[in-house]
């Protein structure tokens, strides 16, 4: 693996979000740009010079091997991966020497949803919700309402009093999303939301998605390996493979009777 010499390239820029091309033809606004960033763990380059630019109101797929650096940048996008070199903006946050305190006010921002759920097994679903909104600094008096608001968004009312241990692994999966709208973010980054479900299942999550996407114009970046979900639910599609992620042209132009070997997908 190549070793990455880190240098603090990044500093040396002066407001990244002046130095951000925009591509003014759209009307929608700019919710993640990143130019020529190299993707950085431990001093290991997972990837190089990665550049996209996501709009509001999209639905976009990464692919790729597992290992391929699809994860990391997901992690890149919530702060958890420093950003050293290029240019990197999400949301309203300068992602080029992004200080600690702040990564925390960046992912009250952003909705994000686990493979894993990573709930609070000792918790019930209510207890789970409100967890992150007392640690987050929520009035108390707001407390109820938005947990209840999330939870019918995922058909999980019924359910708050559960624990999670008495749900099924896409009830988990509800809960995680409604974690996830808790402070109603306009983007969600899922990373293999569906990869610990069948495919029933999957798909009934998948089109809580869709409902998001279409009825809030929620902006959603998704991780995953089910082919059969990027072709009934079609969005922007980038790889990642050999160190690099690079945009497909469109969904048509892929082979899909090739798609599980060349992609690792099922």
């Amino acid at each position: 693996m190549q070793i990455y010499e880190i240098k603090d390239s990044c500093a040396t820029f002066v407001g990244c979000k002046y130095a951000i091309s925009m591509d003014t033809s759209k009307k929608a606004p700019l919710l993640i740009s990143l130019e020529n960033v190299d993707i950085v763990k431990e001093q290991s380059l997972i990837l190089s010079q990665v550049s996209m630019q996501i709009f509001a109101g999209e639905w976009v797929y990464m692919v790729g091997r597992v290992g391929s650096g699809k994860t990391s940048i997901i992690k890149t996008l919530i702060g958890e991966i420093p950003v050293y070199n290029g240019l990197a903006r999400v949301l309203d946050f300068d992602l080029c020497g992004l200080k600690r305190r702040q990564i925390p006010f960046l992912r009250r921002k952003i909705g994000v949803v686990f493979q894993d759920f990573q709930l609070l097994m000792d918790r019930s679903v209510y207890e789970n919700l409100a967890f992150v909104l007392k640690a987050t600094g929520s009035p108390s008096k707001a407390i109820a309402f938005k947990i209840e608001e999330a939870l019918h968004k995922v058909g999980m009312s019924h359910k708050k009093h559960k624990m999670p241990h008495q749900l099924s692994g896409g009830e988990q999966q509800r809960v995680a999303i409604a974690r996830a709208l808790l402070h109603n973010p306009q983007l969600i980054l899922a990373d293999e939301p569906t990869g610990n479900l069948d495919a029933e299942t999957a798909a009934e999550v998948l089109s809580i998605f869709s409902e998001l996407h279409k009825s809030q114009g929620k902006t959603i970046v998704m991780v995953t390996h089910n082919r059969a979900l990027i072709q009934r639910f079609p969005g922007r599609l980038f790889r990642c493979e050999g160190g690099r992620c690079n945009e497909l042209d469109t969904q048509q132009e892929i082979d899909f009777s090739g798609f599980e070997d060349e992609f690792g997908l099922s």
